[in-house]
């Protein structure tokens, strides 16, 4: 069993906030990556290229995971960030969730509040999932799912109030659409234009909770954040053996 420890930290005292993010990446030695391509080998043969839909319970929801679709159960980032969201208050806030998989982050925001919540995702069969796990919970009259790259499908207006991402942590190439959940291509060329999209979408007060991990490249991370005109403050971090997951909340400079 994994031992983990949750932290809650703040990115500078008083609640200010920074330009960029509180942190940059470190070089992996050739063990450390080693361990990661061997993690990744597993995971997808194992789990993001199977041939069957499977049923599974995660942060209280029932879900339907499609073939393709990433696996909420097995990667422990997408119930880590739904308990996260579980304690914010969306109470009539408009939502938009960014490469929604199973679509567990848009369920637990429209549980968190949200009057309506849109599912958004590349993978057809991602979008299909998450529409019908929202009606499968009871929220489909909250949740509508679609799919499109990034917010490209999505017209600027009406604005969001909240946008939140957990966009793939790592960069290369993915091998096939399966693999688009781990991989988000060269220099994390599918994701490049995630902020600048959310920054046109955004009210002037709205606020993106963005997910990443310790072993992302922070350092283009936080340029891209920079560019768009965001400032980000660290509101969660939960940790592993290998990686922290890191929530970021960014608000409008």
């Amino acid at each position: 069993m994994q031992q983990r420890a949750d932290h809650a930290i703040g990115l500078t005292p008083a609640g200010a906030t920074g330009g960029g993010l509180d942190r940059r990446s470190v070089p992996h030695g050739p063990v450390r990556r080693l361990l990661r391509a061997v993690i990744h080998f597993f995971s997808y043969h194992l789990v993001l290229a199977r041939q069957s839909t499977r049923v599974t319970r995660v942060a209280g929801f029932r879900l339907n995971v499609r073939p393709t679709v990433f696996h909420p159960r097995y990667f422990i980032s997408s119930e880590r960030f739904a308990a996260f969201i579980d304690g914010l208050d969306l109470r009539g806030k408009r939502v938009v969730d960014i490469g929604t998989g199973s679509g567990i982050l848009a369920l637990a925001a429209a549980r968190a509040g949200a009057e309506l919540v849109l599912a958004a995702d590349i993978n057809p069969n991602a979008a299909l999932s998450a529409a019908e796990n929202a009606r499968a919970n009871g929220l489909g009259d909250r949740v509508t799912a679609v799919c499109s790259n990034l917010l490209a499908a999505i017209a600027p207006r009406p604005l969001f109030d909240v946008i939140l991402s957990s966009p793939p942590k790592h960069a290369g190439e993915p091998r096939d659409l399966a693999d688009r959940g781990w991989h988000a291509g060269p220099q994390y060329r599918d994701v490049a234009a995630l902020f600048e999209q959310a920054r046109e979408r955004l009210k002037p007060d709205g606020k993106i909770y963005v997910m990443v991990s310790s072993d992302s490249d922070l350092n283009l991370f936080s340029s891209l954040i920079e560019r768009a005109g965001f400032s980000a403050r660290l509101a969660h971090e939960h940790s592993i053996y290998i990686e922290s997951l890191i929530i970021y909340e960014l608000r409008p400079n």
